[in-house]
């Protein structure tokens, strides 16, 4: 798959992000990446959740509800602005596994980016398939951790309807539990809008290079959802060398459990 990093892509995440939108600089930081290189399926090709149907590049797993679970990510270089990049991605693993929540199916696909001939990221993603929730029924969830209490660092975001649509915007993503609030209440069980998981990781990632500078590495496991208009906190252990990430939801309880290396 092939993707350029255009200049107006790039406008349009810096305005999510808060920044200003103009300059656009000559390159961005490479885990940016995830908000390229987007599943582009027709309108008829899409399941009732609003994801591409399985089959055609993911294996057919039965089990109807997909979810990002998590990643690890080597940041090699930095994204050039202009450039046309290749994605080359492969199914790496199909495990089964039996949870406290039921049945599920996690896949792990590989990608390689490159641009001219430089790597530019290498990572393994992981996508969890579940059962169907029971009409009326909760979505069922484990029961989380809770965050560490010390971090070095933190920061509150309440993410809103409209931040969490240009998300998905950017992404082309049209998983119907970041927008469409009687679907995510009525077919998912859960209590409001869910925030993207690779919204809280870029997040995550933003913040720990504002106290750090830039990264090397990035990984990430989500553990729980977190909900639309309510507030999620963001934190980090350290600011050099490798350090442990978070997000907590508005109990304290860990929602996102990730690592970073700074790059040197």
């Amino acid at each position: 798959m092939t993707d350029t990093f255009t200049a107006a892509a790039v406008r349009r995440i810096r305005a999510t992000l808060d920044l200003a939108p103009d300059p656009v600089p000559d390159t961005v930081p490479a885990h940016w990446h995830a908000m390229f290189f987007a599943d582009i399926a027709p309108q008829s090709q899409l399941d009732p959740d609003g994801h591409p149907q399985k089959g055609d590049f993911l294996p057919p797993v039965p089990l109807p509800r997909r979810m990002f679970a998590g990643r690890r990510t080597r940041l090699l270089a930095p994204l050039p602005v202009g450039a046309t990049a290749t994605r080359t991605s492969t199914i790496h693993a199909v495990t089964e596994k039996q949870g406290r929540t039921g049945a599920m199916v996690f896949v792990t696909v590989r990608h390689e980016i490159a641009a001219d001939g430089v790597a530019l990221v290498s990572e393994d993603q992981d996508i969890v398939y579940r059962e169907a929730v029971a009409p009326g029924a909760a979505s069922a969830t484990a029961s989380p951790a809770m965050a560490p209490a010390d971090p070095a660092w933190s920061q509150v975001v309440t993410p809103d309807p409209v931040l969490l649509f240009r998300y998905s915007a950017i992404t082309f993503n049209g998983h119907r539990i970041h927008y469409d609030a009687d679907y995510v209440r009525g077919e998912e069980g859960y209590p409001a809008l869910v925030m993207n998981g690779g919204l809280t990781h870029l997040l995550l990632a933003e913040a720990a290079i504002r106290h750090g500078g830039p990264l090397r590495s990035f990984a990430a496991k989500n553990q729980k959802p977190l909900f639309c208009g309510r507030p999620a906190t963001l934190a980090g252990d350290g600011t050099t060398g490798s350090i442990r990430l978070w997000a907590a939801d508005d109990t304290g309880a860990l929602a996102v459990d990730a690592s970073a290396e700074f790059a040197a």
